[in-house]
């Protein structure tokens, strides 16, 4: 089986047919990112995308489990392959050294679902140099949330405010080219139950579509008040694993 290395966006996309996971991962192929493809198979990575170096897995085990071994040797043993839950338990079976992990699930979005706009005094928008209350806000009510002010590859917050108060935000974070990554979701703890995640959410999604041509977001399993209001907003979800090298 011959493995070639994928030169350019272009060729990601047709050798994974479009994958919005794979496309993500990919990076538009940007320094640092590398992708390859073997028999049905396709990779793609990139150091530092949502806190972690990826790498995607697409395609059938028996192809992916040695494409996933070369691209670890080239990569290194800090890239955490993931994909399709059952592909990664198959994978990480074939792959001496590589363990699976978690499952969670990866949303992703074309089109809005009655996308109405946001309108009003206490509309949605882009909160430009409240980074030290977002990072406040996140600190008290959303402590484990990945994305934070001011960290490598979270490029802009929206938010809705009471007041001169934020009550909820979110963030466009290591998004590609081609795929906007929502990511930040939190609401100030007095203000929960009121939608306004689901409006900050949706306000943001249809900003990354229009940016990126899609959206995405990843969500914890175990966490399905979120994973409805994303399906109310028209997420498609599917479940992934994540794997990682032992020492």
């Amino acid at each position: 089986m011959v493995t070639r290395e994928l030169r350019t966006p272009a060729d990601v996309r047709s050798a994974c047919g479009d994958d919005d996971l794979v496309m993500w991962a990919a990076q538009g192929l940007r320094p640092g990112a590398r992708a390859w493809a073997a028999g049905g198979a396709v990779v793609a990575g990139c150091p530092g995308i949502s806190r972690w170096d990826r790498l995607v897995v697409q395609g059938p085990p028996r192809d992916a489990a040695p494409l996933v071994r070369h691209a670890l040797a080239e990569l290194g043993p800090s890239y955490r392959p993931l994909g399709e839950a059952e592909l990664i338990r198959q994978v990480a079976g074939a792959v001496d050294g590589l363990r699976a992990g978690p499952c969670f699930s990866w949303m992703s979005l074309t089109e809005l679902h009655h996308d109405t706009g946001d309108t009003g005094e206490d509309r949605v928008a882009w909160l430009d140099g409240a980074e030290a209350e977002i990072t406040a806000l996140l600190a008290a009510d959303a402590p484990d949330a990945y994305a934070v002010p001011g960290g490598a590859g979270v490029r802009r917050w929206a938010g809705l405010r009471d007041g001169d108060l934020i009550a909820a935000v979110a963030a466009d974070a290591w998004s590609a080219p081609d795929v906007g990554l929502l990511a930040g979701v939190a609401t100030r703890a007095p203000y929960r139950g009121r939608g306004l995640a689901e409006r900050v959410c949706r306000w943001v999604s249809g900003r990354l579509i229009d940016a990126y041509g899609r959206a995405a977001l990843m969500v914890d399993d175990d966490n399905p008040a979120a994973i409805r209001v994303y399906e109310r907003i028209g997420y498609r979800r599917r479940q992934v694993m994540t794997s990682s090298v032992t020492a």
